[in-house]
């Protein structure tokens, strides 16, 4: 050690190493004391234990500890730590005050948690509260004016609730705010010009939240506004022209399915910041593209039916950040500029539904996936660039096809205009087509299968060209898109709930096509189920979620803002919904589109647009056509008939005592399984045969005396659980349907759902949901690697005791109690036992039946 150049003596040396020791032991004595001499401010624990109780939540194991709010994590200024899933609710504090022997809390989240009540008045004991955020869980009751007395406020977030009422103009006096969050609510009214005093707001989010009126100009001072998210609304008037003019640090502006009317103004242009911008659903005044010439940095444009006229302008392609354009659902015209084919960046186009001409560019830019210029007067021959890895759309345009295009887009003819398949050659007078699901018989329709994989920008045309399906569109900030929606919700109000377990959505635009129609008069039928929320009576955020789009048939609207759970008076519940059409050019065209209405982020991020389970078009008047498949002629079908008569008399004289037999044996097995009441699914041997694949080993998930357990996937991505019950099990027919029957009436969150059965010949399964974690025992009693801690243990022998119960007080009927009202208990008494004492027997079976009563007196 070197002090001033000189080396210390020992003494010294030794004086100075006490001397840290001293410093570094009372550093720490003295920060210890500091923490424990803390106390969080006295109202406002009060305050938090008054809310927690009334939200039925309490503190996590990270804080309050000891009974101590300002305490562990709380004391962390970690936003990783305050966003802590596993710190939910969390808390944040300051312990500055009055010499860092007070704390004071400053943050408070509750997030989606599905608490339910009212936001409290105890909230004011918060004097230094700056961030307060409640989203997704259903809060009810008004968004309170005392909010505004909260005046430290920076972040005031309760999206995602059913908050109602107005807006409090009070919310104006939380000056300090810089990201206010009101989207998804039940809100009514305008938006208070009082919002305008908000300078420092930064974010803005109000879609789907209820408001209405034109947007105040007093909203002309939020200069510093970066992001605003303001669509869904029924707002109305024009966009106003200030914010082209003032709100110049916008970096991303949304405003979809509102009720604006153009023109768009132009000095959006001004907004050299965004990056992104997404105008739809313009009406009355037409606008130009010119305005976006200025638009740089934009890398998502969307700028889909606001009445867009004009070209498209080539300097487009100096946007070199632009990865996503979508200005489809307007009237541009002339040709596409080939520039805009060979952007680096670009990787989503969507040019649909305009007027554009002329041909496709012969060039294009390897980096873009999905093209969609379907609904325009194209022509000519396809680039050499097409091939089958690219997601695109060319329905309804004017191309010139050879061979190879059509081996390599096969039934692209069919969608050029015109539909030219089998015109003038009507092959057909119906139509039945299972939407997103496989081939399934319903109310004696076949609905024909339509699973194939379809994406952003596909189209498909089934092999007998009689109907085809075309789909657009590219969802919103969703991971993981999806276009098929499965369910095991039982679905209500239908006698064929397999018909709504699949459901074909899409994003934008999806269009069903019926080919080679007999002219005429026809009945669609369009089958619906909303299957992806819950029903609001569940009070869950997740319930709050709305789909909104509008149905077109033969071009002409039908349905304005069309919303599946409205109409079936609740989510999970079916409706069908009749339209007449008159086919007069051998084609029929099921249009659903989706205008930027409705929620876009329940039950997750991006989840929007139409959704439909079937369709069945059937003719008002009496067809000239059988609806034979194309290439059936009338030489093919004598020849058949002449070679089929005599060798079909011997065979049908030969296999007519079997068939007669199986169809008593079906016609018993119908009866039997008619008699459960409300009918169960029942699965084909063949059918549970193949999803596990032919009960192999390697999906074997367990065994009891009963039978074995298979893992089941059906070909629409279901899973299920097989139960084989072995023959050796000696359970009867009627005794099978009884227990059946038994399952199926009882229906609770504790219990395994039965989602139905196999019956044929002594093959008898059932089948039921899968469970991931496979059967409970295996976790407990050291078969497995899943850890079950203290609290999980506990939470099972709950969920365990309010299934018992269930099964045991409130579900019909009742468990081994239906047989002691009916005075027949003897039945509980294992048939392969000869002799026992009667009297002990129902002695034994009484006392077991009270120890399940809710009172110990006994009956």
């Amino acid at each position: 050690m070197i002090l001033n150049g000189k080396p210390p003596s020992c003494s010294k040396c030794l004086l100075l190493l006490l001397f840290i020791v001293f410093f570094i032991g009372c550093s720490k004595y003295c920060n210890a004391q500091t923490l424990t001499a803390t106390t969080t401010d006295p109202s406002e624990v009060r305050a938090l234990n008054e809310i927690f109780q009334q939200w039925e939540t309490q503190a996590p194991d990270g804080w309050n500890i000891s009974g101590e709010p300002c305490s562990g994590v709380a004391l962390s200024q970690s936003d990783s730590v305050f966003e802590d899933p596993a710190n939910n609710p969390s808390i944040r504090c300051d312990c500055s005050f009055e010499s860092a022997t007070v704390c004071h809390i400053t943050r408070l989240r509750v997030f989606s948690l599905e608490k339910r009540g009212r936001i409290p008045h105890q909230l004011l004991a918060f004097r230094y509260l700056n961030f307060f955020k409640i989203d997704q869980n259903y809060f009810t009751g008004p968004l309170p004016a005392f909010l505004g007395n909260m005046s430290n406020l920076q972040l005031l977030s309760v999206a995602h609730n059913s908050l109602s009422g107005p807006v409090p103009k009070e919310i104006g006096n939380l000056k300090k705010l810089y990201l206010l969050s009101l989207g998804v609510n039940n809100f009514s009214g305008a938006i208070p010009p009082e919002l305008g005093n908000l300078v420092e707001l930064q974010q803005l989010y109000i879609n789907s939240c209820g408001l209405t009126g034109e947007i105040p100009s007093t909203l002309v001072n939020l200069w510093n506004l970066q992001i605003v998210a303001a669509s869904d609304n029924a707002f109305t008037g024009k966009i106003p022209e200030f914010i082209g003019s003032n709100w110049t640090r916008l970096e991303s502006l949304r405003l979809e399915g509102n009720s604006f009317e153009g023109p768009i103004p132009a000095n959006i242009g001004n907004l050299t910041s965004l990056t992104m911008l997404r105008i739809t659903g313009i009406f009355n005044g037409s606008s130009s593209l010119d305005f976006v010439t200025n638009l740089k940095n934009i890398s998502d444009l969307v700028l889909r039916n606001v009445l867009l006229t004009g070209s498209i302008p080539s300097d487009i392609s100096e946007f070199q950040s632009l990865q996503k354009l979508d200005l489809s659902f307007n009237s541009l015209t002339g040709q596409i500029p080939s520039e805009l084919f060979n952007m680096n960046s670009l990787t989503y186009l969507f040019l649909g539904n305009n007027s554009l001409s002329g041909t496709l560019p012969s060039r294009r830019s390897e980096n873009i996936e999905t093209i969609d210029v379907s609904y325009n007067n194209l022509s000519g021959n396809l680039p050499s660039w097409i091939d089958s890895s690219l997601q695109l759309n060319l329905v309804a345009n004017n191309f010139t096809l050879d061979s190879s295009d059509i081996r390599l887009l096969p039934g692209l003819q069919c969608l050029q205009r015109g539909f030219l398949c089998n015109r003038n050659a009507p092959r057909y007078a119906n139509i039945a087509i299972k939407c997103g699901g496989p081939q399934l018989t319903a109310d004696g329709i076949v609905f024909e299968a339509e699973n194939s994989s379809l994406g952003t920008a596909a189209f498909r045309v089934t092999s007998t060209q009689k109907w085809a399906v075309s789909n657009v569109g590219l969802y919103e900030d969703r991971e993981n898109p999806l276009y098929v929606q499965n369910t095991f919700a039982q679905v209500k109000n239908t006698n064929t709930p397999a018909l709504y377990h699949t459901s074909r959505t899409s994003p934008v635009s999806l269009r069903y096509y019926g080919l080679g129609l007999e002219n005429g008069p026809y009945t669609v039928n369009l089958f619906f189920a909303e299957t992806a929320y819950p029903d609001r009576s569940t009070l869950s955020s997740r319930s709050i979620g709305r789909r909104v789009f509008d149905i077109y048939i033969q071009g002409g609207l039908q349905v304005k803002d069309f919303d599946i759970s409205k109409e079936a008076g609740g989510a999970v519940r079916a409706i069908t919904r009749r339209f007449s059409a008159n086919v007069t050019d051998n084609h029929l065209e099921i249009h659903l589109l989706w205008t930027g209405k409705g929620t876009c982020c329940v039950p997750e991020l991006g989840y929007y647009g139409p959704s439909i389970s079937a369709i069945s078009v059937v003719p008002d008047f009496k067809p000239t056509v059988r609806g034979l498949p194309p290439g059936t002629s009338k030489g093919k079908t004598a020849l058949i008939v002449a070679i089929a008569v005599p060798v079909g008399a011997v065979a049908l004289m030969l296999i007519y005592l079997t068939i007669h037999l199986k169809k008593i044996k079906q016609y018993d097995d119908e009866e039997v399984l008619l008699a459960i009441g409300p009918r169960t699914n029942i699965f084909s041997y063949v059918e549970l045969k193949t999803a596990t694949e032919d009960f192999s080993p390697s999906n074997k998930l367990g065994e009891g005396g009963f039978g074995a357990v298979f893992k089941g996937t059906f070909s629409d991505g279901r899973v299920v659980a097989v139960k084989q019950l072995s023959i050796a099990s000696h359970q009867g027919k009627n005794q099978f349907i009884a227990e059946v029957a038994t399952i199926s009436a009882v229906q609770h969150r504790n219990l395994v759902k039965l989602h139905g059965c196999c019956i044929e010949g002594k093959r008898n399964l059932l089948v039921y949901e899968y469970l991931e974690n496979k059967s409970l025992d295996h976790a407990l009693f050291g078969r497995s690697e899943l850890h079950l801690d203290w609290p999980t243990r506990f939470n099972i022998c709950l969920e365990t005791a309010r299934g018992l119960a269930y099964l045991h007080e409130e579900s019909r009927p009742r468990i081994a109690w239906a047989l002691h009202e009916n005075n027949q208990s003897l039945d509980l008494v294992d048939p392969n036992l000869a002799e026992f004492d009667i009297n002990e027997a129902l002695r034994v079976a009484k006392v077991a039946l009270l120890c399940t009563q809710g009172s110990p007196s006994p009956v």
